[in-house]
């Protein structure tokens, strides 16, 4: 348990649009001054007034601090034991307040999905963050916990009740529904900004390994698929799942931060099945336009054009379809004596906000309230919070996990 502080948890960015989610969530679940404490924060207090109102009551405290002004951040993460931020793109709006977290004993969750910032905090804050008991958990929305986390169901499933990991496991997205957000294009943008402009941050969303330990970045994993194939595991044409190139290397950090529990010869990889026959192959090209579309060259033309008709910071689905969305996952898991299992995961609402918010707001209750092992760092969700999380996504998240021996 992490000692006594004024709040369990404060929302940095709850007059966005997640943010905003995220309180409706913790309101909802968890009322106000109860068993947990928390706050709303940002640097606009009557956007935030007005988030209390629609989405809270008036008991609700309110923190007002600004991303370009350390004073404010360090005094508003010296009163809580866990930052909830929305707040991104976090290359843009993250570093200063990872650092103070790390130095200021205030563990730390996201839904950052920006492999290279990721990278850049790993190497600067795990060994301290380490040392100083901090837990720094990006990727707790649908990027990566269904991926982590199911990984981590189904290795642990296949430990008690057949005494040995998978040493393969493919994960295929058999059915999804929902919208993006202006914060997730705006976040995906700079990724593909940063990448285009600069070599290494390209050599570190190309390797599988990205976001493995130093020393650790090797494997025998090859690069997400890009292209559109015949799959013998799902028997059906798949092809590429926009969400693969963060997941996969959350995974495969997952296990190189464990000791390498799912084995050092694990290997991982996501798609997205497009169905069978003729009509599969042509659904999965079809599949693959808005993937190039949203990935367009920075500047050019095609670009600009993009930029106008997708949602702006702070834009989202409405309730409705965020209500009416939801997603399937099909983890297909080999073992060394060729046994198959197949673990289902499924999301009641849509994967981005609806269910995204709900993931959030339990990590950071989780960080704040369970007794987590000690382990520290800039870490994954499974390596943070293991079954604690997973208990919480069952409860509270609507998420469902399955196991099943083929």
């Amino acid at each position: 348990m992490k000692s006594r502080k004024e709040f369990d948890i404060i929302i940095w960015g709850a007059s966005g649009f997640t943010g905003r989610l995220v309180v409706t969530h913790l309101f909802k679940n968890y009322g106000v001054n109860n068993d947990l404490k928390w706050a709303m924060a940002g640097r606009n207090k009557k956007k935030l007034k007005q988030v209390r109102f629609s989405a809270a009551d008036n008991s609700v405290p309110i923190i007002i601090a600004d991303s370009n002004d350390e004073v404010s951040l360090k005094e508003m993460i010296i009163r809580t034991k866990v930052i909830c931020t929305t707040v991104g793109p976090y290359a843009t709006y993250g570093d200063k307040l990872v650092s103070l977290c790390v130095n200021q004993g205030t563990d730390y969750c996201d839904l950052s999905g920006e492999v290279q910032w990721m990278r850049k905090m790993i190497d600067q804050y795990h060994e301290i963050a380490k040392n100083n008991g901090v837990k720094i958990v990006h990727t707790c929305g649908f990027d990566s916990i269904p991926s982590d986390m199911g990984v981590y169901f189904t290795q642990r499933e296949l430990q008690a009740q057949m005494g040995q990991p998978a040493n393969k496991i493919e994960m295929r997205v058999a059915g999804i529904s929902g919208g993006i957000s202006g914060g997730t294009y705006a976040s995906l943008t700079k990724v593909m900004e940063q990448a285009y402009f600069d070599k290494e941050v390209y050599k570190v969303l190309a390797n599988p390994y990205g976001l493995n330990p130093k020393g650790k970045i090797e494997g025998n994993d090859t690069r997400d698929l890009n292209s559109i194939i015949y799959d013998d595991v799902s028997k059906s044409w798949i092809g590429p799942f926009v969400m693969a190139g963060i997941n996969t290397k959350v995974v495969r950090r997952s296990n190189a931060l464990s000791g390498y529990v799912y084995g050092k010869d694990f290997r991982y990889d996501e798609a997205t099945i497009c169905g069978k026959g003729l009509k599969g192959r042509i659904k999965g090209y079809l599949m693959a336009i808005p993937l190039l579309i949203m990935t367009a060259k920075p500047k050019s033309f095609l670009k600009k054009i993009i930029d106008k008709i997708l949602p702006k910071p702070g834009e989202g689905p409405k309730k409705e379809k965020r209500e009416k969305g939801f997603y399937n996952l099909k983890f297909y898991a080999t073992l060394k004596d060729g046994s198959r299992v197949l673990v289902k995961v499924t999301g009641d609402m849509d994967p981005g906000y609806g269910s995204t918010s709900k993931m959030l707001g339990e990590a950071a209750v989780c960080l704040a309230k369970d007794n987590l092992s000690n382990i520290s760092g800039v870490l994954t969700p499974s390596i943070a919070m293991g079954d604690f999380l997973l208990k919480r996504l069952e409860n509270r998240s609507g998420l469902t996990f399955s196991f099943n021996i083929v």
